[in-house]
């Protein structure tokens, strides 16, 4: 498979940037999208340029760490991270557009690498029990109720990738931070923190710089793991809830 890639390049975060096009060849449609970058980056180290940097760790789905935006696309044109994007997924000939997250959250690092140091801030505002917890626990000493432990962990399959930051024409955060409220909000060992915890998320998100939401669904649509959209609306309901204090 022959291909033009054309990849965004930017030296560093105060540099201006540019797409840059190369042609590859030999690339197997069996071959992940990162390993078609790989291939790409063996090229241009023996020609004797700069590698394109992008972000990687597990190359499995799990770490979220792949935040590509492929023709326009979050992740591609697959509901999968870029990892698990194959190259069978493009036609030979075909040009493909590498682009970093587009939001002002994100800064640019370099090229492809954005720093999402952002969502970090947000886990630490609350995403997180106190409850002490010692050594694991016999699975059914607390009762959870089915649908509660359905619900967390629906929204705990959220791997903090940003695809949702990237696909909203807000750059907003909300489907990321409503994930990890919902999350613990549905567990007994959340319930100490329940209503702070939901207020000091919201707030870091504020201040990160995060757009606002207008429920324009585009999040969900990107989200490889699948977290609903109404996931937003509990988390809303979560804050008014949090807002009115404690129950009396």
């Amino acid at each position: 498979m022959k291909l033009t890639v054309r990849v965004w390049r930017q030296r560093d975060a105060e540099a201006p940037g540019a797409m840059a096009a190369y042609q590859i060849d030999g690339i197997s449609e069996d071959m992940s999208f990162l390993e078609m970058l790989d291939t790409l980056n063996e090229h241009l180290i023996l020609s004797g340029e700069d590698p394109v940097a992008f972000d990687h760790d597990c190359r499995e789905g799990i770490c979220g760490a792949c935040s590509l935006v492929i023709n326009g696309d979050a992740h591609g044109p697959e509901r999968t991270t870029a990892c698990q994007l194959h190259m069978r997924s493009f036609a030979d000939g075909d040009t493909v557009d590498v682009e970093p997250w587009r939001a002002a959250a994100f800064p640019v690092v370099k090229d492809l690498v954005v720093d999402r140091s952002a969502f970090d801030r947000i886990i630490q505002a609350g995403g997180y029990v106190t409850a002490p917890t010692g050594s694991a626990p016999e699975a059914h000493a607390t009762a959870v109720p089915k649908e509660a432990a359905d619900h967390a962990f629906e929204h705990a399959e959220c791997i903090g990738c940003g695809a949702c930051v990237a696909a909203c024409p807000n750059g907003s955060a909300m489907l990321f931070t409503s994930a990890k409220v919902n999350h613990l909000a549905a567990l007994p060992q959340g319930a100490p923190e329940r209503e702070r915890r939901v207020l000091d998320m919201v707030a870091t998100m504020d201040a990160e710089g995060f757009g606002g939401c207008t429920l324009t669904g585009e999040c969900a649509t990107a989200c490889p793991k699948g977290i609903p959209l109404p996931s937003i609306t509990a988390m809303n309901r979560e804050w008014l809830r949090a807002l009115r204090g404690p129950r009396r």
